[in-house]
């Protein structure tokens, strides 16, 4: 019973730093697609990221709109928390390749999970409220265009409807699958570890 209490509670820490992983690649994306800083959901983001992420931005400052300083805070924490996984249940010290590419592969399924749920909720806003001005429908949109404009250049609307949308499932499925599941395996780590 014990042993299974302590698998949970292993679990649970996975889960909430997954979770709080995912909040911080959210801030990363705010920055990246230059969402509206004074939304009021952009300001509850900065202020649940910043006393992990100000720190490391005096030293690591943005290259452009690509905030260096979250994605290494987002990287470290997940080789912290896998490291310290290890050593609670006993299996000692992982190796230090695994835990960097089990690093990076954490930090892009966080970012491919975020896309792919903004494109499921923009496309239920897109049937359902078109002209949303909800501060959450506006910061959906504005994620979620920088990787939806290229591919409306390729494919433009047919009259009302919109391929685009199915084009960037496709390749987020394949990014996720192809690349973050190649860094999974070549870190040798459990994939509950890994991903979300």
């Amino acid at each position: 019973m014990g042993s299974n209490l302590g698998s949970a509670g292993l679990m649970l820490v996975n889960t909430l730093v997954n979770i709080y992983l995912f909040v911080l690649m959210l801030r990363f994306l705010l920055q990246f697609s230059q969402a509206d800083y004074y939304n009021p959901l952009s300001q509850g983001i900065v202020k649940a990221t910043q006393p992990v992420v100000a720190p490391v931005q005096k030293i690591l400052r943005p290259l452009g709109r690509i905030d260096i300083a979250t994605l290494f805070v987002g990287f470290l924490l997940k080789i912290i928390v896998i490291t310290a996984i290890f050593q609670i249940a006993g299996f000692g010290m992982p190796p230090l390749q695994g835990l960097l590419l089990a690093g990076i592969a954490g930090v892009l399924n966080a970012i491919l999970k975020i896309y792919f749920f903004a494109l499921i909720i923009m496309i239920i806003l897109s049937w359902v409220a078109p002209r949303a001005s909800h501060p959450g429908a506006l910061l959906v949109m504005q994620i979620v265009e920088p990787i939806m404009a290229p591919v409306r250049r390729v494919i433009p609307p047919l009259g009302m409807i919109d391929l685009s949308p199915i084009v960037v499932f496709i390749a987020i499925n394949l990014l996720d699958s192809v690349v973050v599941g190649s860094l999974a395996r070549a870190a040798g780590l459990p994939g509950a570890l890994v991903g979300f």
